[in-house]
């Protein structure tokens, strides 16, 4: 029988009702798990559940919280077939995509899932996403980190949300499924990355200054000087577009290339749901080209942060920074 490591950080789906609202409760979801009989059924794996000393709603999330998870999952990696991380949906994409940059070499599957509905309410969506989460887990060798959240497995790193309220919750606009879930589960193989030689290794997380700023209409240069003030060392500008901004705003444009030139990396990702940055399309695209930035092509503004904490923990110069995240290191990007 195979073994699952589920590392419960918090989340809906094992939340509890308080005089607050909604909150998670130690212990709850473990209970909830033990009362269902599907998970009794020969066919599902046997599973250990390490539920985290704080329980968090993922808004609480913060770069460490990643590399608890990484950390733990790194330290069990030999006693189990497979990993589920249980995590709440708000920043499920921002973790998603942070773990296959910290889980450099993975040859089993990590499953990233939650719910929009609490499991201990009548109806919800937790009960199936759990079971099918195991299954896969435990059936379906896939080397990578992913995301498995209504009837799809999406790539870790390609993931987005792009619903509040409903269960098919998550895409992954700029690449296809890596599995459908229907009477069967069905796993585009094809698309599966092959697993890399030397094993698995663990990458940390330190504390780099990064950040994000979406263009809008009438931004000001002083906002943008405001964002890109030291120590900030990397940014995904979220533009228009293909990569677009706006060259008639020369004050703008001078932060920027002011940033630029103290060493601060800028990736141009598109505020589109689909689609992907090219910096020579338009004179509003070659403007940021020119002052030094760097294309994001179709990475999502989620993969496009993580990648930016990941690499500068490492210790790498600028250089190497820009040059790393114009690389196709998990499967984040096409180029």
């Amino acid at each position: 029988m195979s073994r699952i490591y589920i590392a419960y950080t918090g989340g809906t789906i094992g939340m509890k009702l308080t005089d607050h609202g909604w909150a998670p409760a130690p212990g709850f979801l473990a209970e909830q798990m033990a009362a269902m009989s599907e998970l009794c059924h020969p066919s599902m794996p046997e599973y250990v559940i390490d539920e985290f000393d704080v329980l968090l709603d993922s808004s609480n999330m913060i770069p460490a919280d990643w590399a608890r998870i990484a950390s733990s999952i790194a330290a069990n990696y030999d006693g189990y077939d497979g990993f589920v991380v249980i995590h709440g949906t708000d920043t499920m994409a921002y973790t998603a995509s942070a773990l296959a940059f910290l889980l450099e070499g993975l040859d089993k599957p990590v499953i990233v899932t939650g719910s929009q509905i609490p499991l201990c309410e009548v109806r919800n969506d937790g009960r199936s996403n759990i079971v099918t989460s195991l299954l896969v887990a435990a059936t379906q060798p896939i080397p990578e980190v992913t995301l498995c959240f209504g009837d799809r497995l999406l790539r870790g790193c390609r993931s987005v949300k792009v619903s509040a309220t409903g269960f098919d919750a998550f895409d992954s606009p700029n690449h296809p499924p890596l599995g459908k879930v229907g009477v069967d589960i069905e796993i585009a193989w094809p698309l599966v990355r092959k697993p890399s030689p030397g094993g698995l290794k663990l990458h940390g997380i330190g504390h780099p200054v990064v950040g994000a700023l979406r263009l809008f209409p009438g931004i000001t240069a002083e906002l943008a000087r405001n964002v890109l003030q030291p120590p900030i060392q990397g940014l995904v500008l979220e533009a228009y577009g293909v990569g677009n901004a706006p060259e008639r705003n020369p004050g703008f444009i001078a932060a920027i290339r002011d940033a630029i030139e103290r060493g601060v990396v800028i990736v141009d990702c598109t505020q589109c749901l689909r689609g992907s940055v090219d910096l020579g399309d338009y004179a509003t695209g070659s403007v940021l080209a020119r002052a030094g930035v760097i294309s994001g092509f179709d990475m999502t503004a989620e993969a496009a942060l993580t990648k930016l904490v990941h690499l500068f923990s490492r210790g790498l110069s600028p250089d190497e920074v820009k040059s790393q995240m114009q690389l196709d290191l998990r499967g984040e990007l096409t180029r």
